[in-house]
């Protein structure tokens, strides 16, 4: 009764860890490509440096309107010989008809108030720089659609990217498929030669030395797919202890691609802007050698009391004025032509950069297009050639069963037939990576 008892919960623990399976998260190639675009710190980096852009374009433009300066002063004229009186100046007899008739012959004291308050208000609005401020906006609008450019090649650079790390961990899935296989059947191969009778020595070592031998492609295969998996959950933001399974497989045919001639790309935009934008700083240095016709006005409050405490017992003077205001720079030492000198090189440099560009990206994308229709046109011989290498190495099976042959026949179609499977695999996985370079460089 005993023994029943304990063995009962002991088998259903093992019938539920055996028939509930480990779960694992499917992954498709949209699913990837989302997750990994969000994951991005070079994307989260460009869009900063695109809003950080932006609030470049609202400093420039501030520069357009008009700047109210306030000022406010406040002095305490202190008498050394007394510093706690104010200042006085003695006015002796002598001075006749400057004071008045009944104060003749007699000295007077004339108290300066010692505290004196100042302010005022100053308001300045541009009217024409001759360019100094218009370029220096173009300028920044420019900058604003490098940012914009730049964003858009980061997105397709980690797409990009993402792609190759999902078909790579698929690639390595599809590998420890084909590994495991050429196992099995190097193991049913030794499996038929001993159960035929006494298998001959040379046979039974050359093909246990194949068994080892594919072991280790499968312990490497294995090695190789963790890996990459890791790496593609890592960027994708998922737990590297959580199982993947990739939902999308290598098609087995491609249509063609239908890609146009290369009319734009973001480097090029990037490089097209770069050169705007030297050119308008260079255009905005030279300004700084022309005048700044202005608006200003004006005003100003002031007081003064022997006390602080008196300032404003009366009113004080006010004045104000308003007009128009010419600056005019008359000498920098050749410091706004050597900038504009320094901005046109700029410019010169970007243009040269771009005409590269152009020649480099279109080879890339050229390249690529042909790299697509070259893989394809191939990838049905090559598809047409393992299916040779498999029917014969079911025939060198046979014959090897039968005794016909011997191991080392055997070994070599075997690796034969292996070998086609990696290239039929490799092909699909550069055709898909040349569509992807075609939408990185021309979508």
């Amino acid at each position: 009764m005993i023994n029943r008892i304990c063995t009962v919960p002991l088998l259903v623990a093992l019938f539920a860890g055996v028939s509930m399976p480990a779960y694992s998260l499917d992954l498709s190639l949209s699913d990837a490509l989302g997750m990994i675009e969000r994951e991005s710190h070079d994307i989260k980096k460009a869009n900063a440096n695109l809003a950080r852009a932006q609030a470049s374009l609202d400093a420039a433009n501030a520069n357009r309107w008009f700047k109210l300066d306030g000022s406010m002063s406040y002095m305490n004229m202190v008498n050394i010989k007394n510093p706690t009186e104010s200042q006085k100046i003695e006015l002796p007899p002598e001075m006749g008809g400057l004071i008045s008739e009944s104060l003749k012959d007699q000295s007077v004291a004339i108290e300066i108030p010692d505290n004196i308050l100042q302010a005022g208000l100053t308001l300045t609005q541009p009217i024409y720089t001759f360019g100094k401020i218009g370029n220096a906006v173009k300028s920044v609008k420019s900058a604003i659609k490098m940012a914009e450019s730049s964003s858009e090649l980061t997105r397709r650079q980690v797409r990009y990217a993402a792609a190759d790390l999902y078909w790579t961990a698929r690639m390595t899935d599809d590998i420890v498929k084909l590994a495991e296989n050429d196992l099995k059947n190097a193991r049913d191969a030794r499996r038929k030669l001993t159960s035929a009778g006494r298998a001959h020595r040379s046979n039974l070592l050359k093909i246990e030395s194949d068994i080892a031998s594919k072991e280790i492609n499968v312990s490497d295969a294995y090695f190789n797919r963790d890996t990459a998996h890791r790496m593609l959950k890592i960027m994708a933001g998922i737990d590297v202890d959580e199982e993947l399974t990739l939902t999308d497989s290598f098609p087995s045919k491609f249509g063609p691609l239908n890609a146009g001639e290369l009319q734009t790309t973001p480097q090029w935009d990037i490089l097209s802007e770069q050169v705007n934008m030297y050119e308008r700083l260079a255009r905005s240095q030279r300004a700084n050698g022309y005048p700044t016709l202005a608006a200003t006005a004006s005003y100003s409050y002031s007081t003064m009391a022997g006390d602080i405490g008196h300032l404003f017992d009366k009113s004080g003077g006010q004045s104000t004025y308003w007009g128009l205001a010419l600056q005019m720079p008359i000498f920098s030492g050749g410091l706004n032509r050597a900038n504009a000198t320094i901005e046109a090189m700029n410019a010169a440099a970007a243009r040269e950069d771009l005409a590269q560009a152009k020649k480099m990206i279109t080879e890339e994308y050229n390249t690529a297009v042909q790299r697509y229709e070259h893989l394809r046109g191939n990838l049905s011989t090559l598809q047409n050639a393992r299916d040779l290498a498999a029917k014969t190495y079911t025939l060198s099976q046979n014959r090897f069963a039968s005794g016909q042959t011997s191991a080392v026949e055997l070994a070599d179609v075997s690796a034969g037939l292996y070998q086609l499977d990696l290239a039929l695999l490799n092909t699909r996985y550069n055709i898909l990576m040349s569509a992807e370079t075609v939408k990185k460089l021309g979508e």
